[in-house]
């Protein structure tokens, strides 16, 4: 799905002011949260202010200068770093929008050396969940595919989002990477595990797991670590994957048994086994029987064309 700002509180600041400061801090930012934060503050037609100085925290958040100081965005891992707590307002407003399922991300402001870090704003997002992701998964599960979800959202956003889809198993919590080694602990229960990312943070996933699947809309190092690119950011692509995998594999062992019966009974003839009883094969006519049978094989395998995806 896509993030998207439902609520936010900003004790002491404008609510547009704390919107476009932190829509700047994230304009570099190719996280799905940090997007919802931007097209927020497109759809209220906000100015942005002037920000330097981006940086990346890898799976806690962004920081970036501006006039006012060192401003950071980020989640409860980034206030464990900056080991600052909310201030009552805002952690009233965090338990309320945890508790509809609503991922909430935090701003700090401190000063130019980032000292002093105090939390002035937090923004309530929820992942807007694309119709075709929930008959994705059903389709998934009628094709005897179990699904797990990885993210980085608090439990209760995760177990939110996993009952409305129907999503089998989830892991909250989880740090960019230790994707990875989720993947290997799906691995290591006997599980072929096809991994489907866009982020920079989803390659290692991508890489370890049997079959990696990246957005084509991704980041170019997700596209450069998966075996298979999606043109469209469509998940039913996905259950398309599945069915024409298992669609050609059926084809080869059709094929293979035809190709395997087909030689075991024209291999002996063609060698004249029946010669005693008067059955004997021409050359002409075991090259006519030989290419008829690469012609049935690729006939065969035309037949794919007509799979409903």
């Amino acid at each position: 799905g896509r993030f998207g700002v439902t609520a936010l509180a900003a004790p002491g600041m404008d609510e547009d002011e704390a919107l476009a400061l932190a829509a700047a801090v994230e304009g570099d930012s190719e996280h799905a949260i940090a997007r919802g934060i931007r097209e927020s503050a497109e759809t209220r037609k906000l100015v942005l202010p002037e920000v330097h100085g981006f940086e990346a925290i890898q799976g806690r958040g962004a920081t970036a200068h501006s006039d006012s100081g060192r401003i950071y965005v980020g989640g409860p891992r980034l206030l464990e770093m900056l080991q600052i707590s909310l201030p009552e307002r805002l952690a009233h407003f965090e338990k309320q929008a945890s508790g509809k399922g609503h991922s909430v991300v935090h701003m700090m402001r401190a000063q130019h050396d980032g000292s002093h870090p105090e939390a002035v704003a937090s923004f309530a997002l929820a992942d807007l969940i694309r119709p075709e992701s929930r008959e994705a998964v059903t389709q998934l599960h009628q094709l005897g595919v179990k699904v797990a979800m990885l993210t980085g959202d608090s439990s209760a956003v995760a177990k939110t989002v996993a009952d409305e889809l129907g999503i089998d198993t989830y892991f909250a919590e989880v740090l960019p990477e230790n994707k990875d080694a989720k993947v290997s602990e799906l691995q290591r229960q006997g599980m072929t595990v096809a991994m489907v990312g866009d982020g920079v943070n989803d390659a290692p996933a991508l890489t370890r797991a049997d079959i990696g699947i990246a957005i084509g809309s991704g980041t170019d190092v997700a596209v450069e670590s998966a075996g298979i690119i999606l043109v469209r950011s469509n998940p039913l692509d996905v259950v398309k994957i599945i069915a024409l995998s298992r669609a050609s594999y059926r084809k080869m062992i059709q094929n293979l048994v035809w190709a395997a019966g087909y030689n075991v009974v024209a291999l002996p003839l063609a060698a004249g086994v029946l010669a005693p009883v008067g059955i004997l094969l021409s050359p002409a006519v075991g090259a006519i029987l030989m290419s008829l049978s690469t012609i049935i094989v690729a006939i065969n395998a035309q037949l794919l064309r007509r799979v409903k995806l």
